[in-house]
């Protein structure tokens, strides 16, 4: 029999924030309790006690496996530094998002996805990594080769969660073509002329594909009972085609009118915890905080920061009006598990795994001091 026994802590359960000490064994809570607690309890010091992160959006992996242009890293070894950085950042569930479909953009193939795939797999597996990883497929469904990449993964019981996504100019997340620029013709380092050509070709990639993939993507995930994502909604014609896929999450949405009518048809709203820390979107789009003020936002992802998980969960409990400690630590915990399927993990509550995780805050940037898994401690 395993167990880990904390005192003195603040432990922010589903509703409330509470003080006292907290039990579990063999990996489960088994008790909350109050003031009290034994001897050789570990005193947390008055931290925070939060529930693990759950991360169901990032593709901060990419960045260790290809940390330079042509530059390709051991991909267990970039598995196993990813992992370290989004454990020691309080996540202990995260879905490691792969892309499928290489646009104009892409330095990886669908090789380098499968090896990545492979790596995650062998981590688990041999139980060399600290948090519980599965796998999200980003489909860029405006791509010729969308559907080859998505069938090498038709097999992987890891995958959980599947975005459909269109980064054609113009619409969706870059409506603003001068923003689109900025991204693009910035980071690829085109010409006038070869940034109109580039844009040319995505448009017509996605006027020829993307209605297709779409339908083809959901229908095999509705099938295969993998959660669907949209991205980047920006109308309410955008939702009502979410709404005939199946759609669960809606990722990123980039305005009031189309997060409203997400919130409406039942979807979970997610937005980037960076949007949160830096008071907007780095496109141009609504800002999160906004979308929390006004009640429409219900789960945080990292993207591309992993701590940006846990900084913009205190930062909106500490700067949005009516927006509680607790309900944004939901938004980083419980309401991703749900959303992803999750009935064993999100919140510390009785019989829920010892996913949990000790915080100190002053109310600048909150500090991660410990990370336990099941009770065991991985950071």
């Amino acid at each position: 029999m395993s167990e880990l026994h904390l005192k003195n802590a603040k432990i922010i359960l589903a509703d409330e924030v509470i003080e006292g000490s907290l039990l579990v064994r063999d990996g489960n809570i088994v008790e909350i309790g109050g003031a009290t607690a034994r001897p050789d309890a570990q005193d947390m010091g008055g931290d925070y006690i939060i529930p693990g992160l759950v991360e169901l959006h990032t593709d901060h992996l990419e960045g260790h496996y290809a940390p330079r242009p042509k530059v390709r890293w051991n991909p267990l070894a970039a598995v196993l530094a990813h992992d370290a950085q989004i454990c020691s950042s309080g996540i202990t569930t995260v879905f490691d998002a792969l892309r499928i479909g290489m646009d104009d953009d892409a330095e990886m193939n669908d090789e380098d996805m499968s090896q990545l795939a492979r790596a995650i797999d062998e981590g688990c597996r041999n139980d060399r990594l600290r948090a519980d990883h599965y796998l999200h497929l980003r489909c860029e469904v405006s791509a010729p080769d969308c559907m080859e990449g998505f069938a090498v993964f038709e097999s992987n019981d890891r995958v959980r969660l599947a975005s459909l996504m269109d980064h054609a100019p113009g619409q969706r997340q870059f409506r603003n073509l001068d923003a689109y620029s900025v991204y693009f013709q910035g980071k690829l380092k085109m010409s006038d002329h070869d940034f109109r050509v580039f844009c040319e070709r995505r448009i017509a990639h996605s006027q020829a594909h993307s209605d297709r993939h779409r339908k083809a993507i959901s229908a095999v995930c509705q099938q295969r009972g993998i959660v669907l994502a949209s991205h980047d909604d920006a109308t309410a014609a955008h939702v009502d085609e979410a709404i005939e896929q199946g759609i669960q999450v809606a990722e990123f949405p980039t305005t009031i009118e189309a997060a409203k009518a997400s919130k409406e048809a039942g979807m979970a709203v997610l937005m980037g915890a960076p949007n949160v820390v830096r008071g907007s979107s780095h496109s141009g789009n609504v800002a999160a905080g906004e979308l929390a003020a006004n009640g429409l936002l219900d789960i945080l992802s990292s993207d591309y920061i992993p701590f940006s998980l846990i900084q913009s969960a205190f930062c909106l409990g500490d700067k949005v009006e009516g927006i509680k400690l607790p309900e944004a630590i939901a938004m980083v915990s419980k309401n991703p598990a749900a959303s992803a399927g999750f009935e064993d993990r999100g919140e510390i509550a009785i019989g829920k795994r010892g996913d949990l995780v000790r915080v100190r805050h002053d109310h600048q940037v909150p500090v991660v001091r410990t990370v336990w898994r099941e009770g065991h401690r991985v950071a």
